[in-house]
């Protein structure tokens, strides 16, 4: 597949599980708010036992972003640009006041898994969408999940 398929966005949940990661895609066009996106999170926690649950969204080559949920905490988020827009609109509700095309939120937030702020935020910059979010499923630990998903 090129990179002109007609993929306009790609979302996926990873919830960390004593097997290992287990991914599923989630259907964000539904979502109305920050909390249609948590409880999605949530529902795939519940293999989980309280580890972190990843949300992965792709927007087409405009934008990535990453979620991160922990029990029962409001998620915490970091997108690549912030769009007024559609699903964009909706992360932003995580990230705080952040100018339109500027990146936001917490680039911090898969510290603990093995993805440093400054690569996720790097990723923002110079990576299309799709190949940061694969960098950072790979070094976050559920890379070959996330291949399985993206096909």
């Amino acid at each position: 597949m090129g990179h002109n398929e007609a993929v306009s966005s790609f979302a996926a949940v990873f919830a960390r599980t004593p097997q290992g990661w287990v991914g599923t895609e989630a259907v964000l066009a539904e979502a109305q708010g920050v909390d249609d996106i948590a409880d999605l999170m949530r529902e795939a926690a519940v293999e989980s036992y309280g580890d972190p649950v990843v949300l992965l969204v792709e927007e087409g080559d405009d934008w990535f972003a990453v979620l991160r949920l922990d029990g029962q905490d409001e998620p915490r988020a970091y997108v690549s640009t912030v769009r007024e827009d559609g699903l964009g609109s909706l992360i932003n509700q995580l990230v705080g006041e952040v100018p339109d095309g500027d990146a936001g939120g917490d680039p911090a937030l898969l510290e603990d898994l093995g993805l440093d702020a400054a690569r996720l935020a790097d990723l923002g910059d110079r990576a299309l969408p799709g190949d940061a979010l694969l960098t950072v499923a790979e070094e976050a630990g559920f890379g070959a999940e996330f291949d399985r998903l993206r096909d």
